[in-house]
């Protein structure tokens, strides 16, 4: 099958039935014409972000900005939100495969965020056939039938969508303009506001988005200034795009309220996405000596950095009339085994009470079965209330309390271990093209792999990197521990009647990531290179 390209478009990549609906000649137009506009500038920010983290490596601490401080001390307001955004207690996530969207539509929750990004493996087929499950599920005509033959169709009532294109720092391979990749946000963005804006509009849902990933305002004001061209070029009023940026970097953190302003027109909030946040804070610190996280488990919202960056978030959003979404609790049900199903049910109810006591606005679930308890928690404090906008938090937040990274212990030969299998089985899976796996019990995606293998790295490198036991973590030691836990995964995946084939090269790369002697920006990177 030929596709009929826009001039100077590329496409290196097997076209499978329908995708020359997505991959139109209007819609890669529109894609090319954003991309000629703003390419230049996403890898002037890109290369600001390798100078920012230069600065910090020599010994530089974040801190808020000088040349902002009119933005914070000024009264704005974000624009007015539409009725759809209003009421968003619990909001579930997940990749943009068929079941999946069906199930999160179906699960009960106010919004659902569908993902092009870190619970997604992004290889071609995986990208392009969300698209056309998404053209399909905004007109309620997608269905699917799995392999026992059960049918999985959309109900009359269906959570709100909103839309998670890819973060700046990667690229769509397969898609060239002028002869130079494309990025993977912009791809994604310009296809599904192409073939689903006015549908969207036309049902009084949409277009939303989540924006995941930005460091810095100037981020924020790029996709700020797509977003009007894009409005511009389909003929779609300014404003319309309402986007939620998900504050999952260090950096971000001092930058929420410029981040809010860049975005104001198209804002629909901020949502505190914690994983990636750890995974940020332990990448934009790895040569500080005096920087050591303890195990992931220890990481919680409680903690002290953790704790000043949600409580901000609130204060922020409330502050400026934004939403403020409290992040993901990664705990899901547990089949068969009622003792432990009933510890993490307890945990999800302790972390929405504690969102929703906080002035959070609503919350994130990876399990439609987790939605009830996350909407009762939320119900609790809100009653009949969409939403508690007008609570507002008086705290004031300094660069120290972000930089508290507390606490530094217990690291333990079973965290580490966990670190490694559970990289190893997430990489596994993801070459196996599934982004979104379940493991020992929690539900995992890149921002815990990184997580996994970032720890690692620290641990190796760092003098604090000891375990209870008085033993240095060393490279030997986890290079030692891999084949063991590697063995353990393989044994997992073949009870589960799957295929091990990925695995051996997921350690490998594994090893590579954790043990190299310059750290590896994002895992995904190299990943994604090797994938088709």
């Amino acid at each position: 099958m030929s596709l009929n390209l826009p001039a100077g478009v590329q496409v290196n990549a097997p076209i499978h039935p329908r995708f020359d609906e997505i991959l139109s000649f209007e819609a890669l137009t529109l894609v090319a014409r954003l991309h000629r506009a703003f390419e230049g500038r996403r890898q002037e920010l890109l290369k600001a972000r390798v100078a920012r983290q230069a600065r910090i490596d020599a010994g530089e601490l974040p801190d808020f900005l000088p040349e902002t401080k009119h933005i914070r001390e000024s009264d704005w307001k974000i624009a007015p939100l539409p009725k759809a955004l209003e009421r968003r207690r619990t909001e579930i996530t997940g990749p943009v495969e068929a079941k999946m969207i069906i199930n999160a539509y179906n699960s009960g929750a106010d919004s659902y965020m569908t993902d092009f990004e870190d619970s997604n493996s992004p290889n071609w087929y995986n990208q392009i056939q969300g698209q056309v499950n998404l053209f399909d599920a905004i007109r309620r005509k997608l269905s699917f039938v799995n392999e026992a033959g059960k049918e999985y169709a959309l109900n009359d009532t269906i959570a709100t969508l909103q839309i998670r294109p890819r973060g700046w720092h990667l690229d769509e391979k397969h898609v060239l303009v002028d002869g130079q990749r494309v990025s993977g946000g912009i791809f994604d963005f310009g296809l599904v506001f192409f073939h689903n804006a006015k549908e969207q509009m036309a049902r009084g849902a949409g277009p939303f988005y989540y924006l995941p990933k930005m460091e810095s305002h100037l981020e924020a004001r790029l996709w700020n200034d797509i977003f009007v061209m894009a409005q511009k070029e389909c003929g779609i009023p300014q404003g319309t795009i309402k986007a939620t940026v998900l504050v999952e970097t260090i950096l971000a953190t001092f930058e929420m309220e410029e981040i809010l302003y860049e975005l104001r027109e198209h804002s629909a909030g901020l949502n505190a996405g914690r994983w990636d946040y750890i995974f940020s804070c332990i990448k934009k610190f790895k040569k500080n000596k005096d920087f050591c996280l303890a195990n992931r488990g220890a990481i919680t919202m409680e903690v002290p950095f953790m704790r000043s960056y949600a409580l901000q978030l609130v204060k922020i959003c409330h502050k400026r009339g934004a939403p403020a979404m409290g992040g993901m609790s990664a705990l899901i049900p547990i089949k068969n085994d009622p003792e432990a199903n009933e510890k993490a049910l307890a945990g999800i109810r302790h972390d929405k009470t504690r969102d929703a006591n906080d002035g959070f606005d609503g919350g994130w679930v990876a399990h439609p079965g987790l939605v009830p308890i996350a909407h009762e928690e939320f119900v609790k404090v809100l009653g009949d209330k969409p939403n508690q906008w007008a609570k507002q938090r008086n705290e004031v937040f300094t660069a120290r309390d972000f930089l508290n990274f507390q606490p530094e212990q217990p690291i333990t030969e079973v965290g580490l271990r966990n670190n490694i299998n559970v990289g190893i089985h997430y990489l596994g899976s993801w070459l196996a093209g599934n982004g979104c796996v379940p493991i020992h019990n929690l539900m995992e995606d890149a921002a815990t792999a990184e997580i996994a293998r970032s720890q690692v790295w620290q641990w190796v490198v760092s003098p604090k990197g000891i375990l209870d036991d008085g033993r240095k973590v060393t490279a030997d030691m986890v290079r030692g521990f891999i084949p063991e836990e590697l063995a353990k995964v393989k044994a997992t995946v073949t009870a589960q009647g799957e295929n091990t084939a990925t695995y051996d090269q997921a350690a490998k790369i594994f090893a590579e990531m954790s043990l190299s002697a310059d750290y590896p920006e994002f895992l995904t990177l190299p990943l994604y290179e090797a994938m088709d």
